[in-house]
């Protein structure tokens, strides 16, 4: 059920706002694991997911790396047989 729906059944009393409130909190929360974003109380962009922190950065900062994925894609092959990767 979508957001949407849900607020237009409470509108209509089809359901209460404890209901309500219940199943928008299951919608809103990402699942674990999930890669989501939200805007940080400084106005930065926070990535959810990767690690227990938020890996936060500033709009620009984004867009310099985003720019430099290629780059990052390349020394990632080059030098693979030294990473150590963690298992799941």
């Amino acid at each position: 059920m979508k957001k949407e729906e849900i607020l237009a059944k409470l509108a209509a009393g089809a359901l209460k706002v404890e209901e309500a409130s219940k199943l928008l909190a299951e919608i809103e929360q990402p699942k674990r694991g999930a890669l989501y974003c939200k805007v940080s109380a400084k106005g930065a962009i926070s990535v959810y997911g990767l690690q227990r922190m938020p890996v936060t950065l500033y709009v620009e900062q984004w867009e310099r790396l985003l720019n430099f994925t290629d780059d990052l894609r390349a020394f990632m092959k080059e030098h693979d047989a030294e990473f150590k990767r963690k298992e799941r």
